[in-house]
């Protein structure tokens, strides 16, 4: 009982905290050149595995998901397929309303479908 208490004083500083990351995602500028490209994706995914850190002790599943699939994106990019800095403030605008909306399990879901549907046609397409 302790230790929920705990965590529970806890919530807003990572809420807080989250936030903050968020910012840091919607700030990111698409780079010019392929080095500053490295060097912006490289920010966006410890920024985006800093909301995942942040969120795991509270049971923010469906934040943690968003920025896993931010990673995830990040993590898929090849030569042939870069990454469409086009998704990167859409992440950033999910994560920023999954943060503002209540406890409202079908509104957070209508968020992560639009999300996913985007995600997908992304990767679907060639190149």
């Amino acid at each position: 009982a302790n230790a929920k208490a705990n965590l529970e004083a806890l919530q807003p500083r990572c809420a807080a905290e989250v936030a903050d990351r968020v910012a840091e995602l919607a700030a990111i500028v698409p780079p010019e050149t392929p080095e500053q490209a490295t060097a912006a994706l490289g920010v966006a995914y410890r920024t985006a595995n800093g909301v995942i850190d942040s969120v795991g002790p509270f049971g923010m599943d469906d934040i943690r998901a968003v920025a896993l699939g931010l990673c995830d994106l990040i993590d898929a990019v090849t030569p042939e397929r870069p990454f469409d800095w086009r998704v990167l403030p859409v992440y950033a605008q999910s994560l920023q309303l999954l943060l503002a909306l209540p406890d409202d399990a079908e509104a957070r879901r209508q968020v992560r479908e639009s999300l996913d549907k985007m995600v997908d046609r992304k990767l679907g397409q060639p190149g």
